[in-house]
């Protein structure tokens, strides 16, 4: 026998089996099965007639389960399973659109990885990269895969959605975040909250106007001059005129970008003026509240014919923070970095309250930090306290935006 091997021996390195936890749901007591059938059998024992229920409890093997990792402690599939490599191109509840370069295939989530997932609202994301494997039918035909792991992730957007994480799109470059003067009226706390989102995802942000051929009164030039002041990239668009439109589209080239905006914005307009063939649904905006229509219902990872690739996401009309607590919002504003050393206390939140000297709110006083911009600041930092005590408590809720 060769040196090291043998039982407990052995130094051999790969795939392994180890012992897993599954979340909590997995541990609710089951009632016994076939009683009904015990009854007709006359299987009942005494002690069943007097009307109380037996229960099993899950016993502490019953509350693990055995997987197949690799050396880095990834979810693994047992040897001899071929696995393919794609990325995510669009969620359907629980299916995924996986494309590996050659076709696109509907597969589901291993529940491993479902039953371990706890932080995220859901383990998958447009944009991920995925390993997986076919799975053959009843006729051995190959129609669906199963996914088995799911890469390290490099640049996402991402909000909280109730107590948990939801990672829009996952492995992208930059974020355009689309608005528009009127039509849908402006919202400069969301655009705010976009920007402090992608500081948050390290995401190159652009920040770009549509539909200025509604913008009678010129607004949108003032308007994103506030950002161009904080060092962030512009755009004007229109995608019934053509403004803009060779700019964005410059932008989007050779890069994975995500749109991202409220509804009705026309984020699917400017992706049919570029490519028409995608051919995405749009809508008109309401006429009784100015508001837009979703149209959009599912994030989509598309591929641009000019290189490239840009995923398309619903309009929202509210975007929780996530990824950092109170103490770190003011590090994702940099309007507030020049003056941070004014203040007198090292600690200062720069609020309202109790606190003087405050460099930032100085600045604000002076017009060096639009008054808007510190409104946006207030509003996510009281959100991110109420959402800390909520961590703490044990309970969750939804903040308008």
């Amino acid at each position: 026998m060769s040196k090291g091997k043998g039982k407990g021996g052995s130094s051999k390195k790969g795939p392994r089996k180890v012992r897993v936890h599954f979340r909590a749901n997995r541990l609710t007591p089951k009632r016994d099965k076939g009683w009904t059938q015990w009854f007709k059998e006359g299987r009942f024992e005494r002690e069943d007639e007097t009307g109380q229920e037996r229960l099993n409890r899950k016993g502490d093997l019953s509350r693990k389960r055995t997987v197949i990792q690799d050396e880095d402690g990834q979810a693994t599939v047992a040897p001899g399973n071929e696995q393919r490599e794609g990325i995510v191109l669009a969620m359907r509840g629980q299916i995924a659109d996986i494309d590996d370069g050659q076709r696109t295939w509907p597969c589901t989530l291993r529940r491993i990885l479902r039953t371990r997932t706890i932080e995220e609202r859901h383990p998958l994301a447009v944009g991920d990269r995925v390993s997986f494997t076919v799975v053959a039918d009843e006729e051995g035909v190959e129609r669906e895969g199963v996914i088995e792991s799911v890469a390290e992730r490099k640049g996402q957007l991402s909000r909280r959605y109730g107590d948990r994480e939801h990672t829009i799109a996952a492995n992208v470059d930059q974020v355009v975040i689309v608005g528009s003067i009127i039509l849908p009226f402006i919202k400069p706390h969301l655009i705010d909250r976009y920007l402090v989102a992608a500081s948050i995802g390290e995401l190159h942000p652009v920040v770009c106007i549509n539909k200025v051929d509604l913008d009678r009164e010129g607004l949108t030039e003032e308007f994103l001059d506030r950002f161009r002041q904080l060092g962030v990239d512009t755009l004007a668009t229109s995608a019934v005129s053509g403004q803009g439109m060779a700019a964005l589209s410059e932008r989007l080239k050779d890069r994975v970008s995500v749109l991202a905006g409220q509804s009705g914005t026309g984020k699917s307009s400017l992706l049919n003026a570029i490519q028409p063939d995608l051919r995405l649904r749009v809508a008109e905006v309401s006429s009784d509240n100015f508001k837009g229509r979703h149209t959009t219902t599912t994030a989509q990872l598309l591929k641009l014919d000019m290189g490239g690739y840009v995923v398309d996401t619903p309009g929202i009309r509210q975007f929780e923070m996530t990824g950092i607590e109170p103490g770190e919002l003011e590090a994702h504003f940099p309007d507030f970095e020049p003056h941070l050393s004014r203040c007198k206390y090292p600690d200062c939140a720069h609020t309202n309250e109790g606190e003087s000297d405050c460099g930032v709110k100085q600045a604000v006083t002076d017009g060096r930090i639009h008054f808007e911009r510190y409104e946006s600041y207030l509003r996510m930092l009281d959100e991110l306290i109420q959402l800390d005590g909520a961590r703490q408590t044990g309970q969750s809720r939804t903040m308008e935006t």
